[in-house]
Formats: structure tokens, sequence, C-alpha cells
């Protein structure tokens, strides 16, 4: 068993970094109330909630839960399963406690002794859910049918393909467009750097950012759909299993957007945004991914990397649009803004990490060859 490659490590310090950003968003105006930070523990048990609130902090930490307590067993298989659960539910709670404790420094935040323990139960309900599973054997036979569908270092690309559906959520300007973020990362430095001398030192920008033209958008929606098939062939054992990975992401990635579209508009809306360019793009994406399918590992990530680049240079020439800024207004000042800060920089970075585990993949492949 080969308990040091677990996947469920790193994705349990991914979702734990998104968690500290959703718990602290927007990162402004702090300030100290005069109190102790930990003064919220003996607190008066908050007046209103509602179902939404108790259900979020529970479901918010059930995943945090699941993966470590997971990785703890995957590491240590010989160890207790008790002390796998244990130690999941109290890293949970002690972090849990610390964005509590800071939040009494942020202005729009308000500390709360539910939230924690709320937060702390679902971290225990995570880590329960994976020492259920491992005495089942169910753990134990996804390491065997890992083993049989993928290689030894897959870790990095499962991480990746485990999380792309995830960034899905938040919504894109362009579907399957991850990693538009030129523009605001522009806004956001030019902000910081307002009222200082550096502020001249900021590069100004000698073009007019145009939006996409319909073929450039299609080129954008078919490599977005096309580049998690072809991370899933560089670690996938066979053709045959890439051959069923193919369609399997594609519908993944299609039922993400539909949920995301189904959260931002609503239920009705769901399929809306599933118009004739993005089922072309679908379609070719469908295509030129089966015409990889036998395709040598090395070449599939080469072509992802540059698949990437195209898109990320593509989307990042584009301006958001003024119909899109108000669909992200329902996420970031709606009932979605702790989840928006969880999904919104996974749809930022997505494209970026990828391509840094591309380009390890083919430094690592050009000195093993």
């Amino acid at each position: 068993m080969n308990a040091h490659r677990t996947a469920a490590l790193p994705l349990a310090l991914a979702y734990a970094a998104l968690i500290v950003y959703a718990s602290l968003y927007p990162f402004g105006d702090w300030r100290d109330q005069g109190i102790v930070p930990w003064a919220f523990v003996t607190a008066p048990l908050p007046r209103y909630w509602t179902g939404f609130d108790v259900g979020i902090n529970i479901a918010g930490y059930v995943p945090l839960g699941f993966l470590l307590g997971l990785g703890m067993l995957r590491r240590r298989p010989e160890g207790s399963i008790l002390y796998a659960v244990l130690g999941a539910a109290m890293a949970g709670a002690v972090l849990s406690f610390a964005m509590e404790a800071l939040q009494s420094y942020l202005p729009v935040r308000i500390s709360s002794n539910v939230d924690w323990a709320l937060n702390s139960l679902g971290a225990l309900l995570g880590a329960l859910l994976a020492s259920a599973l491992e005495r089942l054997g169910a753990i134990a036979h996804w390491q065997r049918a890992r083993s049989a569908w993928f290689v030894d270092e897959a870790r990095g690309a499962l991480v990746l393909l485990a999380l792309w559906p995830v960034a899905l959520l938040f919504p894109a300007a362009v579907s399957f467009g991850l990693g538009q973020v030129f523009e605001r990362f522009e806004d956001a430095v030019s902000e910081l750097l307002t009222d200082t001398p550096f502020i001249d030192w900021l590069p100004v920008r000698q073009f007019e950012l145009e939006p996409l033209v319909a073929g450039a958008e299609l080129v954008c929606v078919t490599l977005g759909a096309l580049v998690p098939c072809l991370l899933a062939f560089v670690v996938a054992r066979s053709t045959q299993r890439r051959a069923l990975l193919l369609p399997a992401i594609l519908l993944l990635g299609v039922a993400a957007s539909a949920l995301s579209a189904g959260l931002s508009w609503g239920p009705e809306h769901a399929w809306a945004w599933l118009d004739a360019p993005v089922q072309l793009g679908v379609a070719c994406a469908a295509v030129l991914g089966a015409l990889l399918i036998p395709a040598p590992r090395r070449l599939c990530a080469a072509l992802a990397l540059m698949a990437i680049v195209i898109q990320l240079s593509l989307l990042n020439q584009a301006p958001q649009s003024a119909y899109f800024a108000q669909t992200l207004a329902t996420w970031e000042q709606g009932r979605f803004i702790r989840f928006h800060g969880v999904v919104q920089w996974l749809g930022w970075m997505w494209p970026f990490a990828t391509l840094g585990y591309l380009l390890l993949v083919l430094s690592r492949d050009r000195r093993d060859s």
C-alpha cells in the first residue's frame, strides 16, 4: 500500500487554506475591539439563526474532517482508527477556533461559539465517515481501483482533477474559462497602491481589453473542457482507461457548470449557459480528446500545457461584461459569501496550478529519459 502517496492530505491542506480565505474574507478594516479574541467561547448564544446557517457551518467542515481522517488512516494504516478520528476532529476544531478568534478583529464578521461548535461537529462527522468507509473496506477498494486505473505518481493530477468541478462552481464569463484574472488583478494592485509613491511604478496598459469574438470564445470553451481530459490521460494506465475517463470528465464538467448556473440564476435557468457555441465547444473537446486517446503520456502533458497557455492568453485579453459583474455580486454579497471564497480562488488559480504540475511532469520525464 502506497500510504505516503495518498492525495487526501494535499487535498485537506488545500481545503483548509480555502476555509481560511472564506472565513476571513474580505480581509479589510481590521480593528481591536478591546476584548480577548476568545471571548466568544463564553458569550451568550446568538438569538437569531437559520437552518441554512446551521447546515453550511456543519457541511463546510465535513470535507476537511473526512480528508484529514482519511489521510491519517492512509499514512498510518497500522494505527488506531480512534486516533485518526480524534486527530482529524481536533484539527478541525482548532482551525475553527482560530478562525472565530480572528473574526473578532473583522467588522463584517461576528465570532460565534455556535459556529465553532457546528464547525467542530462537521469535522467530527467527516472523520467518522472516513473511519466508517475504512472499516467497510471502501477505502481499500478505492486504493485497488486507483492502482488499476492510474500510475503510481498520479497524486498531483488526481488532486487537480478533484478540484476542477469545484472550481467550475464559481461563475465564469466564458464556460470552462477558468483563470480570467488579469483585469481583477490589475484593479486590485491599483487600489492597493493608491495614495502611495509606488502607484507611479505600476505599468500602464497600452491596449484596451476587447470582448472575445465568437471564434475565440469557442476556442476557450474547447480548450477549457479538453485540459482536464488531457490531464487524466497523463496519469491513466491504458488507452481503455482513457476512453472511459474522457466522457466521464466532460459530463462532470457539464454537471458542475449546470449546478453553478442553478445556484446563480435559479434551477429553471440551470441549462441556459449550454447554448449552441458551448455545445460545439464541448463536442470539439470530445473529438480532440478521442483522437488523442492513443497519444503518448508526454505528448498529452505538452498539449495540455499549450492549451492552458493559449486559453489564459485569450481569456485575459477580454474584459468581464457588466452582466457578468452582476452575477458575481450575487455570490460576493449574497448568501454565497462564504462559499464564494472557497471556490473563487479555485476558479482563478486552477489553471496556473495545473500549469505548474505539467511543467514538473515534463521536467521529470526529461530527467528520467
